[in-house]
Order: C-alpha cells, then structure tokens, then sequence
C-alpha cells in the first residue's frame, strides 16, 4: 500500500476509528462497530467498504455477520504505522471501547449482535 493511500485512509475519523478498534481486539463484527463507534449500520459498512477495497481490512461472513480484521497481506510498513497509532493513540478510541462494554469480542454474550430495539437499520 502507498503511504498517501494509508494516509488518506486514515484521515477520515471513522476509518481511523475503526481500524484502531480492529487492531485492538482483533477481529470485529459490524455490530460491534455500530455500537462502538454509536454510529449507523449504513455509515459504517460505507467506510468498512473502503477499507476493504484498499485491502486494509478483510471481512469473512460467518451466519448472518461479517467480521473484519486487518488484511494478513497489509505490507510491514502500513503494519508499522498501525502499531504505531494503536499505541501513541489508544485513548483517541476510548469512549468507543467504552460503549462495546458487555459486547466487547472477549466478553461476547450469546445474541450479543442483536439490533438495539430503538435502533433504527
């Protein structure tokens, strides 16, 4: 990847956002995105759309849901610069990984990405 292409990439406080997540737990379903990140299904599968076609990330559906983690062919430089971000920046990600609480991936209950009943996707 270029480095203008990560860069660029990266601007946007939602792929950065999502990305420092990804990096931090791992692997991620898009529920657990849209609650971390309080923000639309729609919004954030837009800019997960991105981030795959750049092959940043890399989701596999498993049932209904799609999981996305960082792509395993992400060249050791854009790596670097992650683990960078991730850990100069951990508390830009903060309130986000303070609203995954019960539904963060470690401590997944069954059914955990069920839509809100006031969400509205």
């Amino acid at each position: 990847m270029q480095p203008v292409e990560l860069l660029k990439l990266l601007a946007d406080e939602t792929r950065l956002a999502t990305v420092l997540l990804v990096k931090r737990y791992g692997e991620l379903c898009v529920c657990e995105l849209t609650e971390a990140l309080d923000l639309s299904q729609p919004k954030v599968s837009r800019h997960l759309a991105q981030l795959r076609t750049a092959e940043l990330l890399t989701g596999e559906k498993r049932g209904q849901w799609v999981y996305y983690r960082v792509s395993p062919t992400l060249d050791a430089a854009a790596n670097a610069v992650l683990a960078s971000l991730a850990s100069a920046y951990g508390s830009y990600i903060q309130s986000a990984v303070e609203r995954l609480g019960d539904c963060a991936p470690k401590a997944k209950a069954p059914g955990c990405c069920q839509p809100r009943e006031s969400a509205n996707f």
